[in-house]
This record gives structure tokens, C-alpha cells and sequence, in this order.
């Protein structure tokens, strides 16, 4: 059994993992044969299922959709921090964090966590952007299944740090080794062609660009 510290500390990482990532690989078996699907998610911490919820969308007519509420399924995401160069090609390494989620999702049917999870989505992808658009059509919401995913059972991986290499390839001294850190770098944002010249760049947009800038 997991001490409550231990176990608080893997909620954590779990959170940031999701937290950081802004694309989640759906893993189910569709027509007797795994598919895996990038796709775009939502996080509830706070939701209604076990531990919290991952909210995954698509099209009602997407077989991925249709076929996972009757299956356990895994949504996986990851994020680089680092590409870890070795002085040989077997130590050679990632800085990575990465959650993986499994259980049997659930079909959102009632309208209030629909528009939640729809928004979480959104948010997932740039913090605060659901405050600013316009409200989901009927149309729109008839188009569009939600899956909910408890997030109780999950794992996380991460590797940090530099390159462990043999002791003999150090001694020799005569290959470079370290990290090249990775992160992501998000370019000035680009009005639409058919945007109103009046309508500046929102303070959500900019933040979203400046939190991801380093260096």
C-alpha cells in the first residue's frame, strides 16, 4: 500500500505531466486491431470520477469514440525536457516526462459537464481561451462525443539529469557528452485574414506565448 505522502506526490506528477502537455495519444482497439490516435484532452482534477477526469472528444461517427466506452482504454502523453548525448551510442538518452492513463471511459451525456469538458479542452490548449469565445451550438454539441477517463489509475516516468556513462569511455576523454535541453517555443501570434484590424492580440494569447519562451 502507498503511504498517503508517497501517494500525493505521484498525484502531483501526474498533474504536471498532464498540465504541461498539449496532446494525449488515445489507445483502443478498434475492429480487432489497435489504433492509436493523437488527439487533444482536457484535465479536471476536481471531476466527478475516480481521482479526477481526462476528457477526450471527437466526431460521433469516429469508430475510436464509438468503441471505447465498451473496452479499457490508455491515453498517453509526453513531454522532452532534454536530449541526453552520451559518449557512447547505448547511453544515449531522453529527459522526458510522461503519464499514461487507463481504466474504461464514459460517454458524457449530461449537457453541464459536456460544455465543462468542451472547455477544458480548449483550455488545455491555451489557458483561459474558453472565457473568450463564443458558446457551443446545438449543432456543434450534436457533432461532437465526449469521453470521460477516471484518472485512477495511471502511472508516471521520468528520466533527468545528464548522461551515465562507463567509466572507461570517461577516462578516455575524447567525446563530447552533456544535455541539450528542450522546450517548447511559441512564435507572436497571427491574426486571421479576415480578422477586424481593431481587435487586438488578448492578454490569454500573449501569456500563453510568453510562458512558453526561454532562454
Amino acid at each position: 500500500m502507498r503511504g498517503r505522502n508517497r501517494a500525493g506526490l505521484e498525484r502531483a506528477a501526474l498533474l504536471d505531466v498532464l498540465r504541461s502537455a498539449r496532446i494525449c495519444h488515445l489507445g483502443v482497439i478498434v475492429a480487432g486491431v489497435p489504433r492509436v490516435v493523437p488527439t487533444v484532452f482536457g484535465v479536471d482534477p476536481a471531476g466527478p470520477d475516480r481521482e479526477g477526469t481526462l476528457y477526450l472528444h471527437g466526431s460521433v461517427a469516429s469508430r475510436s469514440m464509438i468503441d471505447a466506452p465498451e473496452q479499457d482504454i490508455c491515453v498517453t502523453t509526453t513531454v522532452v525536457d532534454g536530449l541526453v548525448l552520451a559518449r557512447s551510442a547505448f547511453h544515449h538518452s531522453m529527459n522526458y516526462r510522461s503519464a499514461v492513463v487507463v481504466g474504461r471511459p464514459r460517454r458524457v451525456e449530461d449537457a453541464d459537464e459536456r460544455i465543462r469538458a468542451l472547455d477544458a479542452i480548449v483550455d488545455q490548449v491555451v489557458p483561459g481561451r474558453s472565457a473568450h469565445v463564443r458558446s457551443h451550438t446545438r449543432k456543434e454539441l450534436a457533432a461532437t462525443a465526449v469521453l470521460a477517463l477516471p484518472m485512477y489509475e495511471a502511472s508516471v516516468k521520468s528520466r533527468s539529469g545528464g548522461p551515465v556513462d562507463d567509466d572507461l569511455d570517461i577516462q578516455r576523454g575524447d567525446v563530447w557528452a552533456g544535455v541539450v535541453p528542450v522546450w517548447e517555443a511559441l512564435g507572436d501570434a497571427e491574426p486571421a485574414a479576415d480578422l477586424a484590424g481593431d481587435i487586438p492580440v488578448p492578454e490569454h494569447v500573449d501569456n500563453v506565448r510568453r510562458k512558453a519562451t526561454r532562454g
